[in-house]
């Protein structure tokens, strides 16, 4: 096929409640969508909140929602790509789940933010190894990857996006404080320079810590590979629905010849 319906939900944390999830999953099939994309901790708390929750609290919400999404991706056809917290024991591990009519996949964060006042790496139990790819999957003819937000800042995923010609890239995100356009920037440029469609989920909500307010702002996008916004959902709870068009890829590609000029070089070495 030749184009794809997708959306981005823009969310806060929704506990562990799903039913106002009803209402957008019923436009989203009315309108055809066949992949949904959430922000970081929306199925699950902020990892700065998690330390003062039961773990079994932990485990019932992210089972909920897997539940939840395994069934409406079977009553709607739809597949949902879910940043999520599993538990292996008593340990956290952040993950992304991909939730089909048909099956469920996890791909675990390869890199964490380390920073002091958010060190996802030291609260986190992910494992520390060489990187490997991403997830990467196919859905009506467009190869899609998925990413951990942070992971937008390394080269080394990019560089997978240009060797597999992936289509599509994920990006659920929780960027807070004053990062929006550091945030547009970049992806506009990754898009440009991969020649893919970035579809960019980012939570909604604040969490105040140490009289320090952490809001998560939204601007929830899609940007195309001309490195343009095409739609964006700024700061209120909402659905971004547009549909993607192999052709312009193509036509990207044509124009700029960024990998031909490349592999042309590889075929020399």
């Amino acid at each position: 096929m030749s184009s794809l319906i997708i959306s981005a939900l823009q969310l806060p944390t929704l506990g562990m409640q799903a039913t106002k999830l009803d209402f957008y999953l019923r436009t989203a099939h009315n309108r055809g969508v066949e992949l949904i994309l959430f922000g970081e901790y929306v199925l699950n708390h902020f990892f700065k909140e998690l330390s003062s929750m039961p773990k079994k609290m932990v485990k019932e919400q992210t089972q909920k929602h897997i539940e939840f999404l395994k069934n409406s991706a079977t009553q709607y056809n739809i597949v949902f790509i879910a940043p999520i917290i599993l538990l292996d024991g008593d340990r956290y591990i952040k993950s992304i789940a991909k939730i089909t009519p048909k099956s469920i996949s996890y791909y675990e964060q390869q890199i964490l933010i380390p920073y002091e006042h958010w060190n996802e790496k030291e609260f986190f139990s992910n494992k520390i190894e060489p990187l490997k790819s991403p997830m990467i999957f196919k859905l009506n003819g467009f190869k899609i990857m998925v990413i951990g937000g942070f992971e937008l800042h390394f080269d080394k995923f990019w560089q997978i996006v240009t060797d597999k010609k992936v289509d599509l890239v994920l990006l659920p995100t929780a960027s807070t404080f004053s990062s929006h356009n550091r945030w547009r920037e970049i992806i506009k440029t990754k898009a440009f320079l991969h020649s893919c469609y970035i579809l960019r989920a980012n939570r909604l909500g604040e969490f105040v810590t140490n009289s320090i307010k952490w809001k998560f702002y939204g601007d929830s996008m899609l940007v195309e590979p001309s490195g343009e916004i095409y739609m964006m959902l700024e700061d209120r709870e909402s659905m971004l629905i547009e549909t993607i068009s192999k052709d312009k890829i193509k036509e990207h590609r044509r124009l700029w010849c960024f990998e031909k000029e490349i592999r042309i070089r590889e075929k020399l070495s």
